[in-house]
């Protein structure tokens, strides 16, 4: 049974047995204590903790998945996966125990002619918690197992919370037998491998408090409906239904496998390190895309830096399989082939998605190009100390700096004869996942601030007027104080006002708040911000200026109609602008985030590469042009699917509900999801001027630009500016271009003649060095300052040109320079000096200490630099003692 079936009979078994059927959230939600969903529960977690209350009693779902805490662990074993999909039932408040329970038996045990899974029931075992005797009555009741094949267990794997106090409760897991030939008799408890989990029941029925049932404390309370949350492991019944040994040899990921022994030249199943490699690749390659399809882009923080770290492992296993072109094209094809019947966006956004992941690909073989130059470096100054090992620190900033893998580091040290301080790298890295375990620990308690605001919540949404009206009469439904709901706020209180309709806008959609004032007779608030809670309740964050606002009183609400004048033009603008990215760039172009307020638009877009001036000049004039024509703006509400039918376009990684916001302006030109306050006509949104683009990201890309009067500001800015410099320039201002270059072209001939002369100058000295050479033993040593104002380039063509004029006898040229306080230096050896023993970087050891410097490179030359201006004499000194008597 191919996965795809798997998922259509679980969604199916449970709409028929009353669950409405939910689409899996994207990976990426706004919940602070999660950086991917990791479970299938996540986007019902406000129904568990009681934020909202659920718009259904029942529902099911199969949720994609990903968890990375032990990215290092994938391909070690087949186990270790970092995507998965959870199909999971949900009751809130209806079943219970005997509910679930039933209903999973029917479908693992159902033939699959009536569209079950056809499990044998004599395979099956179950859990359940120590405490909890219930679960197993059930079993044995309802589904006929018999009480050998139910086992007890603790709270570690047994019970379930969300790891802070809140809700909670025993869990009942279902294990499929595998047979003696994966491991001993005894159940689950016995072994895992035989054994295999499939189906996990957890009954939420406690409150937790401060300390963990999982850690044998007790609840403390019950909760007051009891709900149900299930996960069934999708690729685990795939393994089983496939008849397979792992998930690897599942019809889902194998076929990556394939792709790349294609690309490779190597087989899977022959070696062991090789077998590593190809799991790694069909893992990694499978996830990436679905976080590049859920909107993530590789970059050096947070989710982005998941995403590089999974792409940059694909390319080096594929490297060290063999491979020796880009290989990230392909298995993205692959994906998406095998993936879009369940997830149909990875083909209608395949471009975006192969572009992304090519673009990450293609930066990390120069990075590899770059580390494989610094590994180069570290094993010549290892090597220059007569070292056999490269330190962890070095490893460390090969890895961490450049992505540079440790397997490679290790390989290549091989064949250079040394060995790498991995105790040193790994403490390192121990210590870089403390310090990100320590930041994720920080965040867990994003949740603890919106229980105040539950019972506001589910009385029901503010109602927003703000597309109609600026002013508005409203009922103050609760004010809140420093995290306390309060009755009255008086003059000089920060006061939070929760009002039962408003026009003022609340950020959301990149539009930054509304400004504006809360009025009664006798009583003014300034609004400075108002935030939204749950996506429907709208918080005033509010200064009482005069007067003493009640719970319960009447009041105006008012939005600042410049302030607001101001954002519609901003909004608006910003559709103008991602519309002309998209016809100047193509559909690649796609929004990865924006800010928009009076005045002002910034629009964060995926994109590989700087946009030339002449793109840039494109997207001004085409959003402008667009502006001139006048083009109506509309705005209607429909249902999710037929917006996108129309070709409206969505944010990625942005959750909407069933029905959505369209704002067209000009027809074809702009189709946007927003729900954000617009112009009626493109003419009131007034010129667009692009102050420039530059990178926020890896593959991503930031314009920034006036709007209204602010660009008509910067504009007669700017013509000022011009004119001023054409007054100086004594040209008309449309030869100012012509003249500055002229005048720059000028600058650079004086700038190489005045380098020319520069480098004669230094040169014209060498003779003088040579003819002072000192004889030590078998060697002409020139151990001197150099010559004033020689910068520390000009210091290494000095050196080189006078070892040169020595030919063929033993030589050794150490110059010292100093140059604001700092002591550049050089260090050279010629081919028969370096013959008698003498290496530059040992030479570099000899006088480093004495002007507090370092330096490193090869035998043949080293430089480097010191900060010691008063120990030269000394330094040099040193030198001459050291090439006396070379053996130390």
């Amino acid at each position: 049974m191919q996965t795809h079936e798997i998922r259509r009979r679980f969604l199916d078994h449970f709409v028929r047995a009353g669950h409405t059927e939910v689409p899996s959230a994207s990976l990426i939600l706004a919940d602070p204590t999660l950086l991917f969903v990791n479970a299938g529960m996540v986007q019902f977690k406000p129904y568990f903790l009681g934020q909202e209350a659920p718009p259904f009693p029942r529902a099911t779902s199969v949720q994609k998945c990903v968890r990375t805490g032990d990215i290092e662990e994938v391909g070690v074993t087949t186990r270790h996966n970092t995507f998965f999909q959870m199909a999971g039932n949900f009751s809130f408040g209806d079943y219970f125990k005997e509910g679930a329970i039933t209903l999973a038996w029917e479908l693992i045990t159902k033939s699959q002619e009536d569209g079950g899974y056809g499990f044998d029931p004599e395979r099956i075992w179950v859990t359940a918690y120590e405490s909890d005797p219930e679960a197993a009555e059930i079993w044995h009741r309802v589904a006929g197992i018999p009480k050998e094949r139910i086992q007890f267990r603790d709270g570690k794997d047994n019970y379930w919370d969300m790891g802070v106090p809140g809700p909670g409760g025993p869990c009942s897991e279902i294990y499929y037998d595998r047979g003696p030939e994966y491991g001993k008799d005894g159940g689950p408890v016995a072994d895992e491998d035989r054994y295999l989990e499939i189906w996990n029941l957890v009954f939420m029925q406690d409150i937790r408090g401060e300390q963990s049932p999982k850690l044998g404390h007790p609840p403390i309370g019950s909760l007051p409906k009891k709900n149900i949350d299930t996960g069934m492991g999708v690729e685990r019944i795939a393994l089983l239904l496939q008849g397979v040994d792992n998930v690897y040899e599942t019809d889902l990921l194998r076929p990556i496998i394939d792709k790349a022994e294609e690309l490779t030249g190597r087989s899977y199943g022959v070696e062991h390190e090789d077998d590593r490699r190809f799991r790694v690749i069909a893992d990694h390659a499978r996830t990436s895309a679905m976080l590049i399809a859920d909107g993530v882009n590789p970059g050096n923080e947070g989710r982005g830096y998941v995403l590089r770290r999974l792409l940059r492992r694909i390319v080096r296993s594929a490297r060290l399989l063999g491979a020796d072109k880009p290989v990230i094209g392909e298995f993205m094809k692959v994906v998406s082939e095998l993936m879009s019947p369940s997830y149909p966006e990875l083909a209608t956004d395949f471009a975006r998605i192969e572009n992304v992941a090519v673009g990450e690909e293609t930066a990390f073989l120069k990075t590899l190009n770059t580390g494989s130059r610094l590994f180069a470096d570290a094993v010549d100054e290892v090597s220059a100390k007569g070292g056999k090992t490269i330190p962890g620190s070095d490893a460390f900033k090969l890895h961490d700096t450049y992505g540079f893998p440790i397997e490679l580091t290790l390989e290549m040290a091989a064949e250079a004869g040394l060995s790498v301080d991995e105790e040193g790298f790994r403490s390192l890295m121990a210590e870089q996942r403390k310090m990100a375990k320590e930041d994720a620990q920080a965040r867990k308690h994003g949740h603890a601030d919106l229980s105040i605001y539950k019972e506001l919540v589910d009385r029901g949404a503010t109602e927003f007027t703000g597309f109609d009206e600026l002013t508005s009469e409203a009922h103050v439904l609760a004010l809140i104080a420093d995290g306390v709901r309060v009755p009255t706020a008086t003059a000089g209180q920060d006061v939070e006002v929760i009002l039962d309709r408003s026009p003022l806008y609340a950020e959301s959609g990149g539009q930054i708040a509304d400004r504006g004032t809360i009025t009664a007779q006798g009583l003014k608030l300034r609004v400075n911000d108002v935030q939204k809670i749950a996506k429907k309740l709208w918080v005033h964050k509010t200064t009482v200026e005069q007067g003493q606002i009640t719970e319960g009183d009447v009041v105006l609400a008012q939005a600042d109609p410049a302030w607001r004048h101001g954002a519609t033009q901003g909004h608006s603008g910003t559709h103008m602008v991602h519309a002309a990215l998209r016809q100047v760039l193509g559909p690649n172009a796609v929004q990865a985030g924006s800010l928009n307020k009076p005045g002002y638009l910034r629009f964060d877009f995926n994109w590989q590469g700087q946009l030339t001036e002449q793109q840039k000049a494109d997207i001004e004039a085409v959003s402008n042009d667009a502006i001139g024509a006048d083009f109506p703006v509309n705005t209607f509400v429909t249902d999710l699917p037929k917006a996108k039918q129309m070709g409206a376009l969505a944010l990625f990684g942005e959750n909407y509900g069933d029905e959505v916001r369209v704002v067209e302006i000009g027809g074809p030109f702009s189709m946007e999801l927003c729900g954000g306050t617009h112009v009626q006509h493109s003419s009131q949104i007034g010129p667009i001027t692009v102050l420039g683009e530059s990178a926020i990201g890896s593959g991503k890309r930031r314009v920034e630009a006036f709007v209204g009067l602010d660009s008509y500001k910067y504009l007669a800015k700017e013509r000022a500016l011009l004119a001023g410099v054409a007054s100086a320039l004594k040209v008309p201002s449309e030869e100012v271009p012509a003249r500055v270059e002229q005048l720059v072209e000028r600058l650079k001939v004086a700038e190489k003649e005045l380098e020319r002369t520069k480098i004669a100058t230094v040169l014209a000295s060498a003779g003088k060095f040579v003819d002072e050479a000192e004889r030590v033993g078998s060697v002409l040593l020139v151990a001197a300052a150099a010559p004033e104002g020689v910068a520390a380039g000009d210091l290494r063509t000095l050196a080189t040109d006078i070892r040169g004029r020595f030919g063929t006898e033993p030589a050794i040229v150490v110059l010292l320079g100093n140059a604001d306080g700092k002591v550049p230096f050089v260090v050279t050896v010629n081919k028969s000096a370096q013959d008698l023993g003498f290496k530059a970087g040992d030479l570099v050891a000899s006088f480093g200490p004495s002007i507090s410097g370092r330096g490193g490179g090869k035998p043949e030359m080293a430089q480097g630099a010191g900060s010691d201006p008063s120990g030269i004499e000394v330094g040099l000194a040193a030198v001459r003692a050291r090439v006396a008597s070379p053996t130390g």
